[in-house]
């Protein structure tokens, strides 16, 4: 990993409104927010940003948004967060040939995600 943020995660309980919301604070057109089965999306300054469905046992609402950091090699960066002394949280989960993410825990309790290809 290189340190570029790639996406943040925001978990919450209306993923279409909370989108729109952050949409229009981060000046993105209303078009511009993509929707699939309940998550949605959308791009700004190179980043982007994903709204979930909460999940009371791992990701509630209104809880600490999940970082995700670029890797151009995700089984090396994902087997040295492990060597580090994370644990994984959620995934890996693949979302397309080119893109798999994952979450993990550091030692001290924080969410981070490693997304690559």
């Amino acid at each position: 990993m290189n340190g570029e943020i790639k996406t943040v995660m925001l978990f919450c309980k209306k993923p279409s409104e909370v989108a729109h919301w952050w949409s229009e604070l981060l000046n993105v057109p209303a078009q511009l927010v993509n929707e699939e089965n309940g998550f949605c999306w959308f791009v700004a300054s190179k980043t982007e940003y994903g709204f979930h469905p909460s999940d009371d046992g791992r990701n509630p609402q209104g809880g600490t948004p999940v970082v995700y950091f670029a890797s151009s090699d995700f089984q090396s960066s994902m087997n040295e967060a492990i060597v580090l002394g994370a644990t994984k949280h959620r995934g890996p989960l693949t979302l397309s040939p080119e893109r798999i993410i994952a979450q993990f825990v550091d030692p001290f309790g924080n969410v981070f995600g490693i997304d690559g290809p």
